[in-house]
């Protein structure tokens, strides 16, 4: 099975400081739904791992939630893309729970729901802690230089970031990345 699997805000959706809190907050950047979805029609099954600490902190409820990604799965519908699966967080970071990021908890339940060893599964964020969940797991970290990411377009990564860690300027260019690489390999 291919896999990849994707943080949320600031990777697929505009991220804010303030929490997207309800699906009219919700917005994808430009091209992330259709990078989705040329990765679908490659084949690739995709997941998404996302830590939601405005449900911890009260800021919105699950129905805000679920009606944040009906809105994103919808608009993929139209694309002809699709989320397999959508994992999230509820806690706030002083739960110091295993499932938040940079804990590896959801990926580990990504690889038990697909039934999949994670070795070499790619996975995709905008911060440091994405990529160290994803690397705890056995997946191989790509950053897109959007949302939190952006900050690395004019500066080195730090050591924080998983070795090996591969950079793209967007969702787009990493599926373009991923599907040229498969396409080479075979």
């Amino acid at each position: 099975m291919k896999l990849v699997i994707l943080d949320r805000d600031g990777t697929i959706n505009v991220d804010s400081d303030e929490y997207v809190k309800s699906a009219d907050e919700w917005v994808p950047l430009p091209g992330a739904l259709e990078a989705i979805a040329r990765l679908n029609h490659a084949g690739w099954h995709v997941a998404v791992a996302s830590n939601q600490a405005g449900l911890g902190r009260g800021l919105f409820d699950v129905a805000a939630l679920n009606a944040m990604h009906a809105k994103m799965h919808k608009q993929l519908a139209t694309l002809g893309g699709r989320i397999d699966a959508v994992f999230f967080c509820p806690h706030a970071p002083e739960d110091q729970c295993g499932c938040r990021k940079p804990a590896p908890g959801l990926f580990q339940q990504i690889g038990e729901r697909f039934g999949v060893d994670l070795a070499g599964v790619p996975a995709v964020g905008d911060s440091a802690r994405d990529l160290q969940a994803g690397a705890a797991a056995g997946c191989e970290p790509h950053l897109v230089l959007t949302g939190k990411g952006s900050v690395y377009r004019q500066r080195a990564l730090p050591e924080t970031f998983p070795v090996g860690t591969r950079t793209h300027e967007g969702l787009a260019a990493f599926a373009e990345y991923l599907i040229n690489r498969s396409a080479s390999s075979r």
